[in-house]
């Protein structure tokens, strides 16, 4: 165990000293380098800020005007009958959009059902196994500059489908 916690507390130094001792050995100017890629990070996060405004502003109102709560009645009809519950529908939706976001309601269903509670299980489950789908793709690409998404979308909620299956299974199988 003292080794894994060794090795852990260890692989970011490990990295960084491997990087700059490469770049030594390939006689190539670190420093500029690192300037370089510096800057074009801070222009993709121009580039992408309006998106990730525009991201959070939309589920922050889907969520204040009672909407998602709305959605998660209705469509809790069709998801009861498969074992994962209405209260979680919203979670689900937000989760597609925004990880923040997701996360403050992961807290309100902890604070409603409680962690150890079926539901929370599922929440705790569902967030670790599903991927933030329209953000990451919405960043990603812009930031490509890919326009045609081809199976990309259609890929990622099939993921996100067998996350929240398994979620529910996992949640049963541990009780």
């Amino acid at each position: 165990m003292r080794v894994l916690l060794f090795f852990s507390e260890m692989i970011i130094p490990l990295i960084l000293f491997y990087v700059v001792g490469f770049g030594v050995l390939m006689k190539c100017d670190i420093y500029e380098e690192f300037v370089k890629g510096a800057k074009e990070g801070l222009e993709t996060v121009i580039q992408i800020l309006p998106t990730l405004i525009g991201l959070m502003v939309a589920v922050g109102v889907l969520r204040a005007s009672g909407f998602l709560t709305m959605l998660g009645e209705v469509l809790g009809k069709v998801t009861e009958p498969f074992g994962f519950p209405s209260a979680l529908v919203p979670l689900t939706i937000v989760r597609m959009f925004s990880s923040s976001a997701a996360t403050g309601l992961l807290l309100d269903v902890f604070r409603e059902f409680g962690t150890d509670s079926r539901n929370g299980k599922i929440a705790s489950i569902m967030m670790s196994c599903t991927e933030t789908i329209f953000y990451t793709v919405s960043v990603y690409f812009m930031a490509a500059k890919i326009k045609d998404t081809r199976y990309t979308i259609a890929g990622a909620f099939l993921a996100s489908a067998v996350g929240i299956a398994a979620s529910v299974w996992l949640a049963g199988y541990m009780g």
